[in-house]
């Protein structure tokens, strides 16, 4: 049984010549509906999220009660959302975090890291205190 061969001369076969590879897939994908932008349905969607924040979100630098160590001070986190925010923290900056009262305290002078990773987490207002 002799196999068909394939040109390589750059003449055309009669049984490839007539084909594409890809005229299958164009008459496919005409066929398809219209799908929605993804984007714009992950936009609505985060939009639309409640905030693990309240209106305004303060990080400080506090010296004073832990043992003369630096520690930086993030208040106005929502009660319900300060685990996750500390355990957000804590592997986004790569350090140690607590939560005390209604504070996430981080541990050494981290401010611009934290203003940024809060930030990232979808606080709207970061106020940067002393």
């Amino acid at each position: 049984m002799a196999k068909a061969r394939i040109p390589t001369d750059g003449s055309s076969s009669s049984s490839l010549a007539n084909s594409s590879p890809f005229a299958a897939l164009a008459a496919v994908r005409a066929s398809l509906p219209d799908v929605p932008v993804v984007e714009a349905a992950i936009a609505t969607a985060t939009s639309t999220a409640p905030s693990r924040f309240g209106p305004k979100v303060i990080v400080r630098k506090e010296k004073k009660g832990h043992g003369g160590k630096t520690v930086t001070i993030v208040s106005g986190v929502l009660p319900k959302e300060l685990d996750a925010v500390c355990t957000a923290l804590k592997s986004k900056l790569g350090c140690g975090a607590r939560v005390e009262g209604d504070d996430v305290v981080v541990q050494g002078d981290l401010g611009d890291r934290v203003v940024a990773a809060v930030t990232a987490l979808g606080a709207n207002k970061v106020v940067r205190g002393s």
